[in-house]
């Protein structure tokens, strides 16, 4: 006795198409997703740097993407087959060196630090510049002589 099973979704995902996606470390990525609040859902975009690709196209295969919002970075990891997931665009391809873009952290850790120690001089230069003003006119012009 056979059981023959067609025509059986077992996931609102085109899993084939998710499959097929060729994106990696180095590549802009846009992943739109579904975000439900209450009782209504949207859709919003989350763009940024693919810096990391899990365990290929098997089931749990995960991908990583930054972005620096606000001056802060920003990282996502996402599930490849996830329902939540409405489509993956890749916006630009790169070539990279490495399957693991980690290192990219503390770069822009060490320009953001490079940023804040030009502003601090910056900062001195124009307190040192402002006239003060004498402590006797100051005294004089004071009711407390009266």
């Amino acid at each position: 006795m056979t059981l023959a099973v067609q025509n059986i979704k077992f996931s609102p995902v085109d899993i084939d198409a998710r499959a097929k996606l060729d994106f990696g470390s180095g590549d802009t990525i846009r992943v739109w997703q579904r975000v439900k609040e209450g009782d209504k859902s949207r859709l919003q975009a989350f763009e940024g740097l693919g810096i990391a690709r899990k365990h290929g196209r098997e089931p749990g295969a995960t991908f990583t993407v930054r972005k620096v919002s606000g001056g802060v970075g920003v990282e996502r990891i996402f599930p490849l087959y996830s329902p939540t997931i409405e489509k993956i665009e890749i916006v630009s391809h790169s070539k990279v060196r490495r399957a693991k873009l980690y290192y990219i952290r503390d770069k822009a850790a060490k320009e953001i630090r490079k940023k804040m120690k030009r502003l601090t001089r910056v900062e001195k230069v124009i307190v040192e510049k402002i006239p003060v003003k004498e402590p006797s006119s100051v005294q004089a012009t004071s009711g407390e002589e009266k």
